[in-house]
């Protein structure tokens, strides 16, 4: 089983920074996808970034060029360094690991609480 644990949040000013962090631990596969997704009220859930255990990665579109995803080498750590935050960045930021079989299906998915993210305009 893996536990996932997230740090970073806060508030912050609309074009400002923030990096999260999404520490994993556990019994962890070779084979995985680690990302972020994010929830505002009454919003729905949306991936914001996603990076693969060969270090390759994709973002949203409403993302791209402002936040960047990265792997802690060796750490089990995933990195989101987030740059001009907007409001609408407002949510709720949570950590997902995906375990993947050598054929590339899905095995299980596992989830963190979640971290507050506000920006503030």
């Amino acid at each position: 089983q893996v536990q996932l644990v997230e740090s970073g949040g806060g508030l912050v000013q609309a074009g400002g920074s923030l990096r999260l962090s999404c520490a994993a631990s556990g019994s962890i596969f070779a084979l995985n996808v680690m990302g972020w997704y994010r929830q505002a009220p009454g919003r729905q859930r949306e991936l914001v970034a996603t990076i693969t255990s060969g270090g390759s990665t994709n973002s949203a579109d409403s993302v791209k060029g402002r936040f960047t995803i990265s792997r802690d080498n060796g750490k089990n750590t995933v990195l989101l360094h987030m740059n001009r935050l907007k409001p609408e960045d407002t949510a709720v930021y949570v950590c997902n690991e995906r375990e993947m079989d050598w054929v590339g299906n899905p095995i299980t998915d596992y989830w963190g609480q979640g971290t507050q993210v506000t920006v503030s305009s």
